[in-house]
């Protein structure tokens, strides 16, 4: 009889490496899996063919003899073969480096042979979060707050405790699946018979049946619950930060903790000042003669106004740093907080009279180039400059 080439049979070349055989292998087995294609006698035909070539290639001795002898070499029924491949049916010598269960565990929904765990359904599960948006102040974020938020969310019916049983009655065990939510199902392969686990469909997974349902939850066990919850914001949060509240989510099942609320902050910005980190930025304008004469300013701060020296001769875009007068750090000690940084900006006076031109212009006459020691650096650049050409 005629066999096709192995190699061909898997998609591959001659001299293809262990794992590019593995990767075949796996794809085309579960293409053509007889349960995928039932009533296929040609999906079941490739399907033999495909395990057949794997069988040998997968083995270096029957490889070896098969690239040596071709099929002779590993069928008996080609003429005396040397290896002895023994036919498709027994599939005596297994399937060497393949982990079945690894192939087909997402064909029969459970392990393959009962290789996986079963999950008790009436075992206590967690409930799940919740996730709201709290918009606040920059003040607020700075300072912290206490918000109430209002929620819906899942809880145990009161009527019925979360039984889902009308008051009076109670809830059955499934008979079939005992109370576990799951059922065994055998399957007849080409392997022989394959158990596997499925959600049981007689109680959709629960393990229990309610009979006579709560009408007030229609047999759900629970209600979803408008919740008003007191949400304390950390001084120093930021903006798009996450604060958890755990165990104000969801109710949890069979006794199962509730979920978390997770809330997210957006904060406002401030007309004033400016956040980066744990510090604070603010633009503080002031005039030329305080620039040049130095001053006493009162500097705004999120604590309230504190005192300052502007020195005489400070420039445009000066910045000073009053330590300690920033954000305070969030998970740390009381106190420890960035810095405020003030920026310096000199505003030149507009619309002026003939007469303050008059006093200013008499004014520009007394200075000399040292009392500008950036113009003065400046020319002297240019006349650098210019004598080198």
């Amino acid at each position: 009889m005629d066999k096709r080439d192995y190699y061909e049979v898997l998609g591959l070349q001659k001299g293809a490496s262990d794992d590019e055989i593995k990767k075949a292998y796996r794809k085309l087995a579960k293409q053509y899996h007889p349960d995928l294609n039932p009533d296929n006698p040609e999906a079941e035909a490739k399907f033999k063919e495909i395990n057949e070539a794997n069988q040998v290639l997968s083995d270096p001795d029957k490889r070896k003899k098969y690239d040596q002898f071709g099929h002779a070499g590993v069928d008996s029924s080609y003429g005396g073969g040397a290896g002895g491949f023994g036919g498709f049916g027994g599939f005596s010598g297994g399937f060497d480096g393949v982990d079945l269960s690894d192939i087909f565990g997402d064909i029969f929904g459970g392990g393959f042979g009962g290789g996986r765990s079963s999950t008790n359904a009436n075992a206590p599960r967690r409930g799940s979060d919740i996730a709201v948006h709290l918009d606040i102040g920059f003040m607020e974020a700075c300072k912290g707050v206490s918000h109430d938020i209002n929620v819906t969310r899942v809880e145990n019916c009161e009527e019925c405790g979360g039984s889902g049983a009308k008051k009076g009655t109670t809830a059955k065990t499934c008979p079939d699946c005992n109370g576990s939510g799951r059922i065994n199902v055998q399957q007849r392969t080409m392997f022989g018979s394959m158990m596997s686990q499925r959600v049981c469909t007689k109680c959709g997974g629960r393990g229990k049946i309610v009979e006579t349902p709560c009408p007030k939850c229609s047999g759900k066990g629970n209600v979803n619950a408008k919740k008003t919850i007191t949400v304390n914001v950390p001084a120093g949060i930021d903006n798009d930060l996450t604060l958890n509240v755990r165990g104000q989510g969801n109710v949890g099942a069979n006794g199962g903790p509730r979920g978390d609320l997770k809330v997210r902050i957006s904060v406002r910005p401030d007309k004033i000042f400016e956040r980066e980190g744990n510090d604070i930025w603010i633009d503080f304008p002031i005039t030329y003669s305080q620039a040049a004469l130095g001053a006493e300013i009162e500097v705004p701060t999120i604590d309230g106004k504190v005192s300052y020296t502007v020195p005489a001769g400070t420039q445009p875009g000066t910045v000073f740093r009053l330590r300690g007068k920033g954000v305070q750090k969030l998970q740390r000690a009381e106190g420890d907080r960035g810095d405020q940084k003030v920026r310096i900006s000199v505003e030149v006076p507009k619309n002026l009279s003939k007469k303050q031109k008059d006093a200013l212009l008499a004014f520009e006459e007394t200075l000399e180039e040292k009392n500008y020691e950036k113009r003065s650096s400046f020319f002297d650049k240019i006349k650098e400059m210019f004598g080198r050409e």
